[in-house]
């Protein structure tokens, strides 16, 4: 069986579907005419993060004596800059995210001090804070302050803008009021809506599209050799153009899971009881299945909104599962009571 490739953005020189974005950010290099902000927006998982580190690399390497030469961002795998980006060494370049909270935090000390490699189980465990917080953001200023390796570019990704906390944003917004000079800040955004106005007027924008049904397929095929072609069909369907969805979908098997939801529900009010209290409990065991069942019941609603017997009470039981995996998470409900009620619900308006 053909290995599965795990990539990540940061060591990612394979992206395909946003040449557009990529040639609106290289003409602007070789015109003289950068900005010293960019927001990298559109939905999760259409290569917003990769795109940034390709720019990255691209603004850290490239000869800005010969800008006609270059017809993309294309730094080759093999280049000292594109090894220090991948191992996070490299000088001129900063990402801010989400750091570990406290406790973890200090688990990957202990780990660091005792030279001792935390496996895979134990990355996994580790938990990040909800937000960007602001004294990460200051970092930047500190960061900015020093001079760049050959007075080349200094470049700032951070990932994902979204998760800014109010004092952070804030923090952000001065920087951007007074940036030095030959500096870039790449901010990956979800949502550039919910950003601040104020942050928005300060950046160009360069928003990323959804990728076409054949794109998904092809990136499925290759960091996902494995799958047959009938089960790439299906998470193309239900990836809505993120390829960053459609892997999550495939080493969750989410198609199985939908089918097994769809059963239920198609069943109306003759649906087993057994089979209903059996997923449920399978799902509300187990935190990322939890999570990816909200994501399914909400393609169910959309799927199904026009065919249902009585369309009122069909969209108010899609508000109330909104409101209901919400509060599970706010006010600490029992996951399994909450599904078992919100699907017999549905079963009744199907």
């Amino acid at each position: 069986m053909d290995e599965v490739v795990e990539v990540t953005p940061r060591a990612n020189s394979f992206l395909i579907g946003q040449e557009e974005a990529e040639k609106v950010f290289l003409q602007a290099w070789q015109n003289d005419n950068m900005h010293h902000a960019w927001i990298l927006s559109g939905p999760k998982g259409i290569g917003k993060a990769t795109l940034a580190y390709r720019i990255a690399r691209f603004l850290l390497s490239a000869d800005a004596h010969n800008k006609n030469n270059y017809k993309s961002l294309q730094v080759a795998e093999n280049s000292a800059v594109f090894q220090q980006v991948a191992s996070g060494s490299n000088p001129d370049l900063m990402v801010v995210e989400r750091d570990y909270i406290e406790t973890d935090k200090k688990k990957i000390l202990s780990a660091i001090k005792k030279g001792e490699a935390m496996d895979e189980a134990e990355l996994a465990g580790l938990k990040k804070s909800a937000f960007i917080r602001v004294d990460d953001v200051r970092k930047i200023s500190e960061f900015l302050s020093k001079t760049s390796f050959n007075d080349g570019w200094r470049v700032v990704i951070i990932d994902s803008a979204d998760d800014m906390n109010k004092n952070a944003a804030n923090a952000l917004l001065k920087i951007l009021e007074e940036p030095p000079a030959k500096t870039i800040l790449l901010l990956i955004s979800h949502n550039a809506g919910l950003l601040l106005p104020t942050i928005r007027s300060r950046c160009a924008k360069l928003p990323l599209k959804t990728l076409q049904n054949n794109e998904v397929a092809s990136l499925l095929r290759r960091y996902r050799p494995n799958l047959e072609e009938k089960t790439i069909a299906k998470l193309v369907e239900m990836s809505g153009g993120s390829i960053g969805k459609a892997i999550i979908y495939a080493d969750m098997q989410a198609f199985a899971i939908y089918e097994e939801l769809c059963g239920i529900l198609y069943a109306r009010q003759k649906f087993k009881l057994s089979d209903m209290l059996d997923f449920c409990a399978k799902m509300a065991a187990d935190a990322d299945k939890f999570a990816l069942l909200e994501e399914l019941l909400m393609k169910f609603f959309k799927d199904n909104m026009s065919s249902c017997q009585d369309v009122e009470a069909f969209y108010q039981c899609k508000e109330e599962a909104v409101r209901m995996f919400d509060d599970c998470v706010s006010v600490n409900m029992d996951k399994r009571l909450m599904l078992i009620n919100l699907l017999t619900e549905i079963c009744q308006v199907m």
